[in-house]
Formats: C-alpha cells, structure tokens, sequence
C-alpha cells in the first residue's frame, strides 16, 4: 500500500502540477497588475469591514475559516519537511508560491463570491458552483466535488490529526501501551484522540456559525503567540538574520539536496500549506457577507501573507537559526548532506520546530508547540468539514444523491481517529494526493475561466473603478457581462424595488424588476 501511494503521489506532484501552480500564479498577478501590492492596503482595511448576517458570515470570519485551513500542519512539519528534504532553498521557492499564489487565491475567491447561492439559510459555493455556472461543465463540478470530498474528508484529516498525536506524545510520552488493531498505542495519544473527537463533535453539529465563531478567536490568537515566541529567537539571535536569509536565497538555487528538490518541495510544500489554487479557500470565501466579491477576493489574497510570509517563515528562522535540523542526500542510502542532529529524528514531523524552541525556552518550548500544533491541526479539520460538507451539498442539491451531512461528520472522525493512532509513514504522501488532485482540477478550471469570460478580472476592474468615484460599493453582474451569477442578479433586483420609482424614473415608467 506505501509503494502504491508514493507510487500516485508521484504521478500527481509530477514537475508538471509544480510548473502549473507557479504559471497559474504569474498568469493571475500579471493579469491583476500584481493586486497583491497594490491593494495591500486595502486587504487590511476589509479584514475588519462589513459584518455577519442570518445566512452569511463577516468577512474577517471569512478570513478565520479559510485561514483555518491554511494554518495547520504544514506551517510546523511542513516546513520542517521542506527543509529536511529540500534545503533551507526550498523556503525560498515557498515564499515566491506564497507571493504569486495571491493572486491565485484572489482569483479563485473571488469566483466563489460571484457564483454563489443561497440555500438552507446559508451561502454555498466554491469551485463546483463556478465551474457548473461559468463553464456550464457539470462533469468537471462534479469531478471537483467528489475529489474535495475525498481529500477533505477522507485524505487530508488523517495528516493533521497524525502531527497532533506526535507532539502530544514529544511533550507527555507515550504512558502506557495499549493493543490495538493498529498496533501499540499510547494512552497520552488515546486521551487527546478523546478529547480531539468530542469538541470536533460539539463544534461541526453546529454548522458554519458554530466554526466560524471558534476558529475567529483560536487562529488569531495562537498564530500571533507563534509569531512572537519566533520573534523572540529572532531578537535573541539578530547578529545571524543576515546569514540565515543569505542562506536560504543562495540555496535556493544551488540546493543542497538538489536545485530540483528545493524547487519541488518548496511548492509543494507552500501550496499544502497556503492551498493558493487548490480551490478550498472559495469555500470560505463564498460565505461572507460582502458588497462586492472583489473584496473578499482581496480578504483571501491577504490570507495567503498571513499562512506562508508570517507563520511558515517563522518557522524556518526558528529552525535554521537554532541549527535543528538535517538535510538528506538525493540518494536513499539514509544519508545526510547536513547532519545537525540525532538521525533519528523524523523530518516528516514538528520535530524541529519542538527541538528548535526547546533549544531556546526549554521544557516551555516544546509544550507550546503541542498546544500551538493541536489548534492549528484542529481548526484545519474544522475547515475539512466545511469543505466536504458543501461539496456534498452541491451534489444533493443538483444531482439528488441525498447523502446524509451525519455520514460526512462520521466519516471526518473517523479518519481523524485513524490518523492519529497510525504511524505517520506515507499518510502525508496521502495528505499531498488530496491536495494535488484539487490543485490539478481548480487550477486547469480557473484558466479555462479567465479564456471564457475573464469574470474575476472584471470584477476587480469594476471594483476598482467604483473606489475611484468614491460613493457606495455595489455588484451589477449583468452590467460587466457576466451570466448566471443568480445570488447578485436577484440582490440588486431587490435593492432596485426598494428605492421609489419616482426617484429613478421619468413620470410613466416603470422599474424593471
């Protein structure tokens, strides 16, 4: 089964999905005039604008879920496999996914805004709404559905829920050792396995609401403690900054494990972590309560900042500047072309980023990084859940399948359970399967967008043009030429029955509804 896996996990991640995810991002900043500079302003003042409503959530809850999916494990072992496999380099290429990737995460946000519907009290939408909507392809929503259903809620829990339980165990043990069908387990892991599954219990019974309010307070809350116990390494060690990030340019092009595998585990790496083109941002972003969707495609693009420049460099100071780490040679002899610690050491894990910390707070370190990492991991699931569960709405609300949304929480806790009582092995080459087959789907579908009717780019042109004029913001799709955009068509009809004929219209006219 591990041979079959890295045996997929290579077709998928082949340099072609590499490539494509840096083209996708390079196509879209070219084409938006790199709006991820330009409007960097503006990203931060539509954090906190706009508020919730009965069916909708703000934009900055908006901005919680999604970034609750993006900050997870890959911030912490993520990087910390980037590094064990790619070099310091492979920073590098993270930060340039991150950079280009926003204008990705724009795009793809932005579409879920303008496709979206409204269906039992609540938005829905994401890239099965706009390829079925946009492209009229039902196969191709239909594809990503059920490809964001497997990898949401079957693939990808089992990784973070897997990081959860090794950090757990690095700060408490293992305790004592329990049969299973899975072989020994600890009973440290099993209590926090319980407590993991009641509270995903408690908070995915509650709906979009219920994780929007959690994930609000605990993402930014841990990601600026993480931020700032790095900040504090960083203070403590100014004099080697410069050579640090010396290091991590040059290496990023004459790799120590190979400028191929800088490159790839980079982009890997950073789309795992920022999920820039994957498509399960728009989820998210689909359900906020905005003006205009360019403003929450902004909200998005920001977000994108916050995962990878913020939380996943932080990361990589801590480890590359405490020297925890080691790097292995492009052959599978087992040895290391940097060797800084005991060879032991998993790289597929918060390992480093545990020793890095400890090496500087001691036992406190450590045990931040298990709290920091059993939030992180925790929130992700939360947003999995969202994801899976819209796209099982798509599918029962167009095709009748009537899957029942229990089955979707079961299933999710059951793989969180699998997840965190197996050994970690090739269950993130099953987590990078997930990933790629969504990257591989929405990526190919928002380009073939942009050549069929450009709407994202219109929209931000159009959004743009309005804060140029100043005044009230609002979204005429019909106007900028966009079809089948229903949930806005129907909003400005409203809006337009609720001003008074005479103070639009000459005498004897009526209003078009």
């Amino acid at each position: 089964m591990e041979a079959f896996v890295s045996a997929v996990n290579g077709i998928i991640w082949s340099n072609a999905l590499i490539y494509l995810c840096l083209g996708a991002g390079l196509f879209y900043s070219i084409l938006t005039r790199f709006a991820q500079v330009r409007h960097f302003k503006e990203m931060c003042k539509l954090l906190f604008s706009g508020n919730s409503s009965s069916k909708g959530i703000s934009s900055f809850q908006a901005l919680a879920v999604s970034l609750s999916g993006r900050v997870g494990v890959g911030n912490i072992a993520g990087v910390a496999a980037a590094i064990g496999f790619g070099g310091p380099g492979a920073i590098f290429w993270m930060w340039v996914v991150a950079f280009l990737g926003a204008s990705t995460a724009y795009a793809e946000s932005t579409l879920g805004q303008i496709y979206k519907v409204e269906e039992d009290g609540q938005y829905r939408g994401g890239p099965a709404y706009y390829f079925e909507r946009c492209l009229g392809q039902k196969w191709l929503a239909v594809l990503f559905a059920l490809s964001a259903i497997i990898a949401c809620g079957i693939f990808l829990p089992g990784v973070q829920a897997n990081a959860v339980g090794n950090a757990f165990t690095q700060v408490f043990g293992d305790g004592n050792m329990v049969v299973t069908s899975f072989g020994e387990v600890g009973t440290n892991k099993l209590v926090a396995l319980a407590v993991i599954l009641i509270v995903l219990a408690f908070i995915i019974f509650g709906g979009i609401k219920r994780i929007a309010n959690f994930t609000q307070i605990v993402v930014p809350f841990m990601a600026l403690g993480y931020i700032v116990m790095a900040l504090i390494i960083v203070f403590l060690n100014m004099d080697k900054v410069p050579g640090i990030f010396a290091l991590i340019i040059t290496d990023a092009f004459t790799a120590q494990a190979g400028f191929g595998a800088a490159i790839g585990w980079g982009v890997k790496r950073g789309i795992y972590s920022n999920e820039a083109g994957q498509g399960t941002g728009p989820h998210a972003a689909s359900a906020a309560e905005v003006d205009h969707p360019a403003q929450q495609g902004l909200v998005q693009a920001f977000s994108v900042y916050v995962d990878t420049l913020f939380v996943c460099t932080a990361t990589a100071l801590m480890i590359l500047i405490t020297q925890q780490y080691n790097v292995v040679g492009e052959l599978t002899d087992g040895s290391f072309i940097v060797q800084n610690i005991d060879a032991a050491t998993e790289i597929g894990s918060p390992a480093f980023t545990q020793m890095a910390l400890f090496s500087v707070f001691g036992n406190f370190g450590q045990g931040f990084v298990g709290v920091a990492l059993f939030f992180f991991a925790f929130t992700t699931i939360l947003a999995y859940y969202y994801i899976a569960e819209t796209n099982v709405a798509y599918l029962n609300r167009y095709f009748k399948f009537n899957i029942p949304l229990v089955l979707v929480k079961i299933v999710i806790m059951a793989m969180v359970s699998y997840g965190m009582v197996n050994a970690a092995g090739y269950i993130w080459d099953i987590g990078d399967i997930g990933v790629g087959l969504m990257a591989w789907i929405n990526i190919v579908g928002i380009l073939a967008i942009f050549f069929v009717a450009k709407p994202a780019i219109l929209c931000l042109r159009d959004y743009e043009q309005q804060q140029k004029a100043g005044g009230d913001i609002s979204f005429d799709p019909v106007k900028l030429g966009i079809k089948n955009a229903t949930f806005w068509e129907k909003r400005l009809a409203k809006q337009q029955q609720s001003v008074p004929n005479s103070a639009e219209q000459p005498a004897g006219k009526t209003v078009e509804p």
